[in-house]
């Protein structure tokens, strides 16, 4: 190139031209589905922004951030208008406009957090004998994300540098799904997670008061159907607070589709309430390829099924089985929710972008649930709070730092490991650490989720107090 450069006037109708490709750091692989990469317009693109002085030849964010932030990340291209003789050779300029470098983008993701989660997620896939997992922390308060790890995942650098077909092949073949974003576009039953939001509504209804108590024996019968609690011999007397605590199903079965005298919310107070958690639909968060999960309805049965909905789908949806299925995201969303009081938020990435012209993304979307029930909050922070002290969650109190918590154990169906979840906040009393995970039929989440919540929550609040 250098030879050329001197001796390209010899050899009229040739220029020599510069241009840049990314490269990406490869010390999280994890950070390939938030960064995206880079790719050369195609011809559909070009079509759609040769108006926004596109070239044939630019290269384009095709996923992750290099997409959504592409507007600020390009800069500004310089023009050269030049006299030239018959044989091309350039003999003066007559105008010239400098390029304009695009923005720097800043993201909120922590590097060391993120690699190091990726790191342990890995070992605990390794133990479970699973292979597919994810974890989400979020600033509760404000929105900003830590950590967003999807296992298994690849290479971006192997787009940026044009990937072959056969490398495109292996990872579009591969059962594991590497190109999959997980973490915001996975659809899956929640299982006991989704407890604290059915007992919100049931406590915002006045469907029970803080105290009200049922007897669980193990399950409950209807016809000839049983709706089985996890543990055989049952919990006993329960209120609202020891049933998320100790994610008591029959508690959930009553609240959620009622038994004997007792009127329970039904499907249509549920799907209200969990489209109030903002299940059902997108976070918004600033990553490309987010799925919105399914809210199930009576309407929807109907005309997907054929069927009429009964009280065991009622039963189904109010522990979080069925048909109903979240994104992780969402989830820590959700839960987000009830660590910082009632506050809807949008979760980003992008924290900030600086360069000349650049217009800071809008990330305050701070926004109280409307009609918010404070009581009714308070308790059902209190039953997560108790998950951790008697509960399911009890391995978390050895922490230095205050923490409520909810499990959960869900079917994956056929005759697969169920998944295992966790999804927490601390501290306690101001959350400043959402924490959101899922191991992919991981089994019990006693012996997977749990035990990785300790080790982050601890690395998290010894490393950025």
């Amino acid at each position: 190139a250098m030879r050329l450069d001197i001796e390209i006037a010899k050899y009229p109708g040739f220029e020599l031209q510069t241009s840049t490709q990314r490269y990406y750091p490869s010390a999280a692989l994890s950070l390939s589905h938030i960064l995206g990469y880079t790719g050369k317009i195609t011809r559909s693109e070009y079509e759609a922004l040769r108006d926004k002085e596109y070239r044939s030849i630019d290269s384009i964010g095709k996923t992750g951030v290099e997409k959504n932030a592409e507007s600020f990340l390009r800069g500004t291209t310089g023009k050269q208008i030049s006299e030239v003789n018959a044989s091309g050779h350039e003999l003066s300029v007559i105008s010239k406009t400098d390029p304009i470098s695009g923005s720097n983008v800043l993201l909120s993701i922590d590097l060391e957090f993120q690699k190091w989660i990726e790191f342990r997620l890995g070992e605990i896939l390794k133990k479970v004998s699973a292979q597919k997992g994810t974890v989400i922390a979020i600033d509760p308060q404000t929105g900003l994300v830590h950590a967003l790890v999807s296992i298994p995942s690849f290479d971006n650098n192997l787009f940026a540098s044009g990937i072959s077909q056969t490398s495109y092949d292996a990872l579009a073949t591969d059962p594991t799904q590497p190109l999959f974003f997980r973490a915001i576009a996975g659809n899956y039953p929640s299982g006991s997670i989704l407890k604290p939001f059915i007992a919100y509504a049931a406590l915002s209804e006045r469907i029970i008061e803080e105290h009200t108590s049922f007897l669980s024996v193990g399950g409950i019968r209807v016809g000839d159907w049983f709706f089985p609690d996890w543990k055989s011999e049952g919990h006993g007397i329960t209120d609202v607070r020891k049933a998320i605590a100790e994610s008591v199903n029959t508690f959930f079965y009553i609240i959620g589709g009622g038994f004997n005298r007792v009127t329970g919310l039904g499907v249509d107070r549920i799907v209200h309430y969990a489209q109030m958690f903002g299940f059902g639909s997108k976070t918004g968060i600033d990553v490309p390829g987010e799925s919105t999960g399914f809210l199930p309805t009576k309407e929807w049965k109907l005309e997907a099924k054929n069927e009429r909905w009964y009280v065991g789908d009622t039963y189904h949806l109010a522990i979080g089985q069925g048909d109903f299925l979240t994104t992780p995201i969402k989830m820590a969303v959700g839960t987000a929710i009830i660590a910082n009081g009632g506050f809807s938020i949008s979760p980003h990435v992008i924290q900030s972008v600086d360069g000349p012209g650049s217009t800071q993304p809008s990330t305050d979307k701070r926004v109280q649930i409307p009609n918010l029930d404070k009581n009714a909050m308070r308790i059902v922070r209190e039953g997560m709070r108790q998950s951790v002290i008697s509960g399911n969650s009890r391995r978390l109190l050895n922490l230095p730092v205050v923490v409520a918590g909810k499990t959960g154990t869900a079917q994956s169906g056929l005759n697969r490991p169920t998944h295992s979840w966790f999804t927490g906040f601390a501290p306690y009393d101001f959350p400043t650490l959402q924490l959101t995970i899922l191991i992919e039929e991981g089994g019990e989440s006693t012996a997977a989720a749990v035990p990785l919540s300790y080790e982050i929550f601890e690395w998290w609040f010894k490393h950025r107090k």
